[in-house]
């Protein structure tokens, strides 16, 4: 008897599943209007080398309308795209220069595939394999459509690398980001005063200023000893940028970010590489200096990851910083070394040495040990190979025993 009853509850729930499926499938209509003027108009557009490329990050609103559902909501940022090509040669767009983890039109398509209506079905694939952006662009031909790529927040930088025979046209395009939200995670891009910024010209007295910045962030009263700042970038901020995207990494920033001021002000900006399972793992918060190397911008950084790692829990609120830091600029030196945007690397004191016997403690009093270098890393358009990376003559950090415990510091101080 209760077997019967249990196999006609659970063919009746059977059946209401596939009633349910059935009716949703009829929820999604082909878009009726697809038009892109209004996109068109805030796009932001560059040229160069006889080409123009024009990119603008959908909204909410533009998803709904012209793929008849928010892809926003589940992570996917659409980005319209226009390239007119008035080069002699077909280019190709490099999808995984705007995002090596990008979506294909198919594969997004599938994420909105119901039951038992292969029509249906088919007609999504259709529809996002129309809006999708087709390559090649033939010489003196315009070619426009989408991008389906991971979120950024505030602003997005978008790569777009092109791609003809020993040819690469590479730009980099700052987006604005619809329905951002809460304004306190947007990406301020501060800008000194010109009296107030020292440009050096020499390497000498840029690592002496790199070396008497200070070892750490602080908390907002100024008392309270955050992260280590144990990274330095030096170069445009779409060719820092642009090598950060090449390898992975998003404008994404968090309420623990906001906790740490330099200079009197919270990062300019966050990157974050995300695990597979959209779990943190390395972060970049990086704050312009108010000093410039030959013209181009120096950015002091903290280089950090999360304990657990990639472990850590899927988008946690807080985030404990891994004692091994690093271990984290280092891998970040590596990962960037791939990125081809990478010119020169070095390394100079500035944040002290704590050995694993005496860490010393951030914000939230997690303890840190620290050989007490800094990575500088130059920057300079891409594509740069591997074999084209210098080493500047400063902290010979390569040599065994060269870090040691005590700084032995460019002005001659201990």
């Amino acid at each position: 008897m209760n077997r019967r009853r249990w196999l006609r509850h659970g063919l009746g729930f059977l059946c209401f599943a596939l009633i349910f499926a059935v009716a949703s499938c009829a929820t999604w209509q082909t878009p009726t209007n697809t038009d892109d003027s209004d996109i068109r108009a805030r796009a932001v557009t560059e040229t160069g080398r006889g080409v123009k490329v024009s990119a603008a990050v959908l909204s909410a609103a533009d998803s709904k309308r012209m793929f008849g559902a928010d892809l926003n909501a589940a992570h996917v940022q659409p980005v319209w795209i226009e390239i007119t090509n008035g080069t002699t040669q077909p280019l190709r767009l490099l999808r995984s220069g705007t995002d090596p983890k990008y979506f294909s039109p198919r594969e997004v398509a599938w994420s909105m595939h119901t039951l038992l209506d292969g029509s249906t079905n088919a007609r999504i694939d259709d529809h996002f394999d129309n809006l999708g952006f087709k390559n090649p662009i033939p010489p003196g031909a315009t070619h426009t459509g989408m991008l389906f790529t991971n979120e950024d927040r505030g602003t997005k930088l978008c790569n777009i690398d092109l791609f003809a025979d020993r040819t690469l046209i590479p730009f980099s395009l700052f987006l604005p980001v619809p329905d951002a939200g809460d304004p306190r995670f947007e990406d301020t891009f501060f800008h000194y005063p010109e009296a107030e910024v020292t440009d050096y010209d020499d390497l000498s007295s840029l690592r002496a200023a790199l070396e008497r910045m200070p070892c750490c962030a602080t908390d907002a009263s100024g008392a309270g000893q955050g992260d280590p700042l144990n990274g330095v970038f030096i170069g445009s901020l779409d060719n820092l940028g642009a090598a950060a995207v090449r390898r992975g990494y998003h404008g994404i920033k968090r309420e623990s970010d906001l906790a740490q001021r330099l200079y009197g002000r919270a990062p300019d900006f966050v990157l974050r590489k995300q695990a597979s399972a959209d779990a943190p793992s390395t972060w970049i918060r990086a704050w312009l200096a108010p000093i410039r190397f030959r013209h181009q911008a120096v950015f002091v950084a903290q280089i950090g990851r999360p304990v657990a790692g990639r472990f850590a829990l899927k988008r946690q609120a807080g985030v404990t910083l891994q004692a091994d830091v690093d271990e984290a600029r280092n891998l970040l030196l590596q990962d960037l070394t791939y990125s081809g945007g990478l010119e020169s690397v070095g390394f100079v004191y500035g944040v002290g040495p704590a050995p694993l016997s005496q860490p010393r403690t951030t914000l939230d009093g997690a303890p840190y040990h620290t050989d007490g270098l800094r990575a500088v890393l130059f920057f300079a358009t891409r594509p740069l190979s591997l074999s084209d990376i210098q080493f500047v003559d400063w902290v010979p950090y390569l040599q065994p025993d060269s870090a040691g415990n005590v700084e032995t510091r460019s002005d001659g101080r201990n």
